[in-house]
């Protein structure tokens, strides 16, 4: 079965989610768009790109367009300006002009890369969404968040710029390993930690079928998350507000992975921000010891690190300080009220974190 959530804008369809189990319907999806006899360049990496990439040229090459595929070297350290500007040459020498566009094929680092260049190549062209991985199919190719990093400060250089389409292949999954697999279920798990605690609570009890990996628990994990997403983004497109709440387990975890030389996996950073957080609201008296350690139980279920060696608190503290989503000085912080139920706080000291990062970073002595 497939399934479509539609996004809006302003009270607008903006765009479509389509979730499907092949390639075989993106031809008929695209072609919905109404864009034909156009340039499209399919921007993939060096991973998924001899995976997939045929796939998508062959269906994209039955809606009359003519067809480009740029391929760059695999992984967040070449998420960077280096490389767009790799991409802008390549569109220029093939004179892209406005009316054509991009397709994004690969997990959240080409997602956000190819958004970046689309918003910023010629003042802007179309980009459609093409995520094959958990983390991008739940999380980045969903809101129109694009972006760079810059000299190792994740998503410093960016737009809000929205795709045309989000089209998701969940047969994708299968091909993941078991590591990069379980590492998109720390945004998953942030979803109903924040916003749903009964899909939260049917996270725990689907464990056997969604690590099985059973097309229909699969399916209806994806639309859940979507779904929850597209409610708060569409309230708070450009982040001003509620949309913030989405950051849950971001502010420590960007830190620990800029610190860890992005050696873990985005999710599994986003985790142990997690745990440092749920510590803090332990410590507040917000939620009891009870339901942490249920959170704890559900991040072992799936496989995460709990914790980390290598690096300091202290050092998580400043580099935290850096992010972007500091705020007049102040980090803007995301607790729980309960579980299903964040709030945005701006009065997290570092004595807070120094003492939740206990939870998460182990000292090497």
């Amino acid at each position: 079965m497939s399934k479509c959530i539609n996004v809006k804008y302003e009270g607008k369809p903006l765009y479509n989610i389509v979730i499907e189990q092949s390639f075989d319907k993106l031809a008929e999806e695209f072609d919905k768009l109404g864009v034909t006899g156009r340039k499209l360049c399919i921007v993939s990496d060096s991973n998924v790109a001899p995976l997939y990439a045929k796939y998508v040229e062959d269906q994209l090459s039955k809606t009359g367009n003519k067809i480009f595929t740029y391929v760059f070297e695999a992984g967040e350290a070449n998420k960077n300006l280096d490389t767009v500007e790799d991409v802008y040459e390549f569109l220029i020498k093939n004179h892209f002009d406005r009316k054509d566009m991009l397709v994004a094929l690969g997990g959240g680092v080409v997602g956000d890369l190819t958004g970046f260049t689309a918003a910023t190549y010629l003042r802007g062209i179309s980009f459609i969404q093409v995520p094959t991985s958990l983390l991008a199919q739940v999380d980045s190719s969903i809101g129109g968040k694009t972006g760079v990093d810059f000299r190792a400060y994740k998503n410093m250089v960016g737009a809000f710029y929205q795709p045309k389409l989000v089209y998701m292949n969940i047969s994708v999954l299968k091909s993941l390993s078991d590591r990069l697999f379980n590492s998109g279920f720390g945004e998953i798990i942030k979803h109903g930690l924040i916003k749903d605690a009964a899909y939260y609570k049917w996270l725990r009890d689907n464990i056997s079928n969604i690590k099985n990996r059973n097309s229909d628990a699969l399916e209806q994990m994806i639309y859940v998350s979507c779904n929850i997403k597209r409610e708060v983004v569409e309230k708070d497109p450009k982040e001003k507000g509620d949309r913030a709440l989405l950051n849950y387990g971001h502010t420590l975890g960007h830190a620990i992975e800029k610190l860890m030389n992005f050696k873990l996996y985005h999710g599994e950073c986003v985790t142990l921000g997690m745990i440092a957080a749920l510590r803090i609201s332990v410590n507040r008296g917000d939620i009891d010891e009870g339901a942490y350690n249920d959170a704890i139980d559900m991040f072992k279920l799936y496989d995460f690190p709990l914790n980390v060696t290598g690096i300091t608190a202290e050092d998580v503290v400043k580099v935290s300080k850096s992010d972007k989503k500091m705020d007049a000085g102040k980090i803007k912080f995301i607790l729980l009220k309960e579980i299903g139920n964040a709030y945005i706080d701006y009065d997290v000291t570092d004595e807070e974190m120094l003492a939740a990062l206990k939870d998460v970073i182990l000292c090497n002595r």
